[in-house]
């Protein structure tokens, strides 16, 4: 059985960090793109980041882009979001997802495993 467990939300002033943790088991997550959602109440689910097995390819919506990092440790499963530089607007429930495709894709129709979420929160 897949799962995808995430950790790591909070609430921090804007301006501030947070890192955000996604800890898979029952699929080798190596070979398999790693994606980043978050969604508000109201709103479709929104891309944030993903990053392909190797490592080399990434993705990231334009939102983020310079202030949010993906990266993964293979190793142990785990794709991590490295946010800086928070905003209000970055307040959402964050979602990690598996994809078997190849490359990142930001289409969340892609990703066919994901976590339960963990909310982040920025204060202004």
């Amino acid at each position: 059985q897949v799962q995808l467990v995430e950790s790591g939300g909070g609430l921090v002033q804007a301006g501030g960090s947070l890192r955000l943790s996604c800890a898979g088991s029952g699929r080798a997550f190596s070979t398999y793109v790693m994606g980043w959602f978050r969604q508000v109440p109201g709103k479709e689910r929104e891309f944030v980041a993903a990053r392909g097995w190797s490592g080399s390819s990434t993705y990231y919506a334009d939102s983020v882009k310079g202030r949010f990092t993906i990266s993964r440790n293979n190793a142990a499963n785990t794709v991590y979001l490295q946010m800086n530089s928070l905003r209000p607007e970055d307040t959402a429930v964050y979602y990690c997802a598996t994809s078997i495709r190849v490359v990142p894709t930001p289409d969340a129709g892609e990703y066919d495993y994901w976590g339960q979420g963990t909310q982040v929160t920025i204060s202004s």
